[in-house]
């Protein structure tokens, strides 16, 4: 039986938007609503608990939306509260954790991964539990990068003082011998190209946006929630919308992008 209501997507600002993107080229068939929340990011700082809070608010707003299922577009919040708010509703829950641990895992050919995230992701140490889960004998190594979400929002992840920051966080896993670099947080696929660049070639570079919408479509697919129908929706929210915001979604969307509302959360 097709189910015609929205995916929901949140993240704590616009990183989540490579998720989104992902889901829309996998399931062009089903709409979706986005919530970045602008207006309290970065979340790798804060207390897990405090994110947990902010996660169980958003969830709230996109069931009174009516959608059929979330998908956690931010690693911070997937290692905050997934297992809680997979509990507490009624409808699926995707985080974005597991599917990049199992990209890194598989394409790691000397079971030495990096992992660059959050400072609360890497408290966590989510990346190296699913990391070990999957493969034992990985070496993992959690690298905390507390000011990259700052100048991804900010628009200046191609600036020379972006890279020479990135060059700090990623010397000490290039050092280890590292051959795959997870990228744990969703805003650090907009800074893959300076990434791969310090790196080299050697070291693979993952992300979890394309095996998150694999996994979400599985969803969709084994649990017969797919909408049939050819016209989709797609909604895009913010907590506190700025130039910035809107300028690199349209940069990511194009023609697609549909208008930007604010939101208030409780």
């Amino acid at each position: 039986m097709a189910d015609h209501r929205p995916i929901g997507v949140f993240d704590s600002g616009v990183g989540g938007l490579t998720v989104l993107r992902e889901i829309h080229r996998q399931l062009p068939r089903e709409s979706t609503i986005y919530l970045g929340d602008t207006a309290r990011l970065p979340y790798g700082p804060r207390p897990l608990r405090e994110v947990k809070q902010f996660s169980f608010e958003i969830m709230r707003f996109l069931l009174e939306r009516g959608v059929k299922m979330v998908v956690v577009a931010c690693n911070t919040a997937t290692a905050a509260a997934l297992n809680d708010m997979r509990k507490a509703f009624p409808v699926p829950v995707v985080g974005v954790i597991r599917p990049g641990a199992e990209a890194g895992a598989l394409a790691s050919r000397n079971r030495r991964i990096g992992v660059i995230a959050t400072a609360a992701t890497v408290r966590s140490h989510s990346y190296f539990s699913n990391v070990k889960d999957i493969n034992p004998a990985a070496q993992v190594w959690e690298r905390a990068c507390p000011k990259l979400v700052d100048l991804v929002e900010a628009g200046q992840a191609h600036s020379s003082a972006t890279k020479a920051i990135l060059r700090s966080y990623l010397a000490p896993l290039i050092g280890q011998g590292v051959d795959t670099l997870i990228l744990g947080c969703t805003h650090y696929p907009l800074l893959r190209q300076p990434v791969e660049e310090i790196v080299g070639p050697e070291i693979t570079v993952v992300d979890s946006a394309t095996t998150t919408a694999a996994a979400t479509r599985l969803i969709v697919e084994v649990n017969r929630l797919e909408n049939d129908r050819d016209c989709t929706e797609h909604e895009l929210y913010s907590t506190s919308p700025t130039e910035q915001f809107e300028c690199i979604a349209e940069r990511m969307f194009g023609a697609e992008l549909p208008q930007v509302r604010s939101v208030r959360l409780s």
